[in-house]
């Protein structure tokens, strides 16, 4: 049987094997953001990385597992508004915990409720809203995946 991939419009960050999908419209954050978590300090062995930036692979694997990749054209680059596209840093796949869809500060509750799903080939991957451009919120996006839950590492530099 093979494996369901996704081809998905976004931007993907790692904590160590921890990975989450940044998702917006285009001028949203996304890779903003990303510039800002990967500016935040290592957690233990855990430091921040890019996985890809707009176009994110994903592919299902066993027991409801999703990698995250970037198309072999887009690895190791980030569109840095005013800048340019910048090599950067990057891990070639991470273990995809959570989405995150980028959204107006008005729009994220100030006390959610359990965190819903959203599928993602074929899996259900926990959904979080966040405002991009709040100062916090490359912390809040550490912080979401510290607590994200994980089975097996897998993220290869």
């Amino acid at each position: 049987m093979k494996a369901a991939r996704e081809l998905v419009h976004g931007t993907c960050v790692a904590l160590g094997a921890k990975a989450a999908l940044l998702r917006g419209g285009s001028g949203a954050g996304k890779s903003d953001l990303a510039l800002r978590f990967m500016a935040l300090p290592r957690e233990g062995e855990s430091e921040p990385r890019l996985v890809a930036d707009d176009q994110v692979l994903v592919e299902a694997r066993g027991a409801g597992e999703l990698i995250a990749s970037a198309p072999a054209t887009l690895a190791g680059k980030l569109e840095v508004r005013g800048l340019g596209v910048l090599e950067v840093p990057h891990l070639r796949q991470a273990r995809l915990m959570l989405v995150v869809d980028l959204v107006p500060s008005e729009e994220v509750p100030r006390m959610p409720p359990p965190l819903e799903n959203t599928m993602i080939a074929g899996v259900a991957v926990p959904l979080l809203r966040l405002a991009p451009f709040e100062p916090s919120s490359a912390l809040k996006l550490k912080l979401a995946l510290l607590s994200a839950s994980s089975q097996m590492p897998i993220a290869h530099p």
